[in-house]
């Protein structure tokens, strides 16, 4: 670390903790249908070397960094972890630190969604009882000019906003303002019989928005549900080669397994260049950096060097929000969140390591892992990978991961398609979710939500609203008698 650097860190590590890249190495190949009940080496330690040990798996389980990461390297995790922490506050305040928020927002910082870093969950009564925080509404329109067509096209941007709200809604604002509307589920049951007459109630939401403060929507918007996902293993993601991501694409199905997985590609705000997308639920974003300016924007209104924008996402038709003061500054760039805290984030967020698995060579457990294979869930839920070079952390360099993902972009069916295309991505695709961690969803999290919307009670109805690409593997699933079920999900949950 460079003098001036140390300097300027610790100064920050200190005013913060008050209050509180690609590589080469080959994919490793999942194991065929035929794998027999065994643990395969390493699989234990789903994070490779940089999985959390000997750590309690109580609710501060996707809490911890990386194992290997060093005294300077813990250092920077906690300044991080601070800022991630922290309420940010409507300017002009006397907390210059942390003033800048909205005007209007979500949240009003990263871990009231990601909160304990886990996952989100939808709200358990509709607006005005309960805000919705954690799942929030992303907004887009179809292209209506040969502008915004040509944008697209040159994939330097994934979507059209919607020409009041944005591209989110923003339910919450600072005094003085209006937040722009409230989010509203109405819940369906849907009955599911299995072949051994067992009946599974599944819940179909359907969204809409009320109380809008600045006028009506565009009438061809596009709503797609969002809930915060957990933040475990982002880094090592990260580092998976992009070769061998791409390589398992098969767009149009050449090998006729009728899995045709595709990547999406998008804009690198930080890279200034087209990239694979790798994060978010339809792989909108190439990077963690990207990830957290955009998010930092969009949910919580903070100016940053990728979305230079105090007004977060505010737009020409609110010209209240636009005329707000905001939080800019000298001292951080000329922004309300400068690079060096943006770069804190990011390496926090890179560095939440994934916990060790739960026994993982139990009986039901090893059971469950032959039928998972068998059912074909791991066409799309590719087991392992080897990470490759990650700039200046060698601990999560060269590791054996076991994400239980492919990265790819999967057409789900009708049940969970959204209409909303996004890059790529078109309103039926999805990127395949990381297993791992999920047993620890009710640990951390205190609820068993699952899928982009957390419209699933539990693993079991997330498997069961599978369609699409993944219908013969939720069909196989339906097909097991109740102790191959359980078996298959004690894996599920041992991952």
């Amino acid at each position: 670390m460079g003098r001036a650097f140390g300097h300027t860190f610790w100064a920050i590590a200190f005013a913060a903790l008050l209050p509180l890249a690609v590589g080469t190495v080959s994919l490793v190949a999942a194991p065929s249908v035929e794998v027999g009940p065994t643990l395969e080496p390493g699989e234990e330690l789903p994070g490779g070397s940089a999985t959390s040990r000997g750590r309690p798996l109580d609710r501060d389980a996707f809490s911890y960094h990386s194992h290997g990461i060093g005294f300077e390297g813990e250092a920077k995790f906690r300044v991080g972890n601070a800022i991630f922490r922290r309420l940010w506050v409507a300017a002009p305040s006397s907390t210059k630190a942390s003033d800048g928020l909205g005007p209007l927002y979500n949240a009003r910082g990263c871990q009231n969604c990601h909160l304990k870093d886990g996952r989100g969950r939808p709200p358990l009564s509709n607006w005005p009882d309960e805000t919705a925080v954690s799942l929030f509404l992303r907004l887009s329109i179809p292209p209506e000019t040969n502008e915004q067509r040509q944008l697209l096209a040159e994939r330097r941007g994934n979507v059209i906003p919607d020409p009041v709200y944005g591209e989110q809604l923003q339910n919450i604002a600072i005094q003085g303002h209006d937040g722009e509307g409230q989010m509203h589920i109405t819940y369906e049951d849907v009955r599911v019989t299995l072949k051994d007459g067992h009946v599974v109630t599944l819940r179909k939401p359907t969204y809409s928005i009320v109380e809008l403060k600045y006028g009506p929507l565009h009438p061809k918007v596009m709503l797609s549900p969002r809930i915060a996902p957990p933040m475990i293993g982002l880094g090592l993601v990260e580092a998976i080669p992009e070769a061998d991501i791409r390589a398992l694409a098969d767009p149009d199905d050449a090998d006729g397994d009728g899995i045709s997985g595709r990547v999406n590609e998008v804009w690198s705000l930080s890279q200034n260049r087209v990239m694979l997308g790798r994060f978010g639920r339809k792989a909108g974003d190439a990077n963690i950096m990207d990830q957290s300016a955009t998010a930092a924007a969009g949910d919580i209104g903070l100016s940053n060097p990728f979305v230079a924008k105090p007004s977060g996402d505010c737009t020409a038709a609110q010209t209240a929000c636009l005329s707000a003061p905001n939080g800019n500054t000298e001292r951080l760039g000329g922004f309300e969140l400068g690079q060096e805290l943006l770069d804190l984030v990011v390496f926090y967020s890179q560095n939440l390591a994934v916990p060790e698995r739960r026994d993982p060579s139990g009986d039901a457990v090893l059971k469950g892992k032959v039928l998972f294979y068998k059912a074909g869930c791991a066409a799309c839920h590719t087991p392992s990978f080897k990470t490759g070079h990650a700039e200046g952390q060698p601990h999560l360099s060269g590791q054996h991961i076991w994400p239980y993902s492919d990265f790819l972009l999967h057409d789900m069916g009708d049940g969970l398609a959204d209409g909303r295309p996004e890059g790529l991505a078109d309103g039926r695709e999805w990127r395949t979710a990381p297993l791992w961690g999920v047993g620890l969803t009710e640990v951390v999290s205190g609820h068993t939500f699952f899928l982009h919307d957390g419209r699933a009670r539990n693993v079991e109805e997330a498997i069961l609203w599978h369609g699409g690409e993944a219908q013969a593997a939720r069909d196989a699933y339906a097909g097991l008698s109740r102790e191959e079920r359980e078996a298959l999900l004690a894996f599920v949950n041992s991952l």
